[in-house]
């Protein structure tokens, strides 16, 4: 196998790596917000503590990783192959990353802040602050369009579309 096939192989298992991990994280987050809620109790604050932390080791251990390879391993692929900079495919997707990317940041201060609150009130015996729900919504709004996003990123490296020019 050459050097571009690794890298490839590479930068494909780490896009999966980054995609899979931020769409599970936020499946169980979502939910255990949601579920109990849906059978007519109230969220468990056990639940979101337990979930909210082990979402954040999981950007921490696996997504922040991933988010720092692919552009590395991209810009690696690009130049193995001889691409250059311009080329639409390539122009849109790293606009796109950056799109993503400008979502994600402030979803890492949210959850922070989310199991933050949640660990806090459920220490102190207390109902959950309202602050978590808003931090909630803002989450889910910000979450929506990045992974939006990562499809069409998906699309892109898949297809390498001429698009213009």
């Amino acid at each position: 196998m050459n050097l571009y096939l690794i890298v490839k192989t590479l930068h494909i298992l780490s896009s999966v790596l980054l995609v899979g991990t931020g769409f599970g994280t936020a499946f169980y987050l979502f939910f255990a917000n949601r579920l109990p809620a849906l059978a007519g109790r109230g969220a468990s604050m056990e639940a979101q503590a337990v979930v909210s932390r082990l979402v954040v080791r999981a950007d921490l251990w696996f997504t922040t990783p991933a988010v720092i390879f692919q552009p590395l391993s991209g810009f690696a692929l690009m130049k193995l192959a001889g691409w250059p900079m311009t080329t639409p495919w390539i122009v849109a997707s790293i606009a796109l990353y950056a799109f993503a990317g400008a979502c994600w940041l402030p979803v890492l201060v949210l959850q922070h802040r989310m199991a933050r609150t949640v660990a806090t009130d459920l220490a102190a015996g207390r109902p959950l602050n309202p602050s978590y729900w808003r931090d909630a919504r803002r989450w889910e709004r910000l979450g929506y369009p990045a992974f939006v996003t990562m499809i069409a990123i998906y699309a892109l490296m898949a297809n390498k579309p001429t698009l213009w020019g």
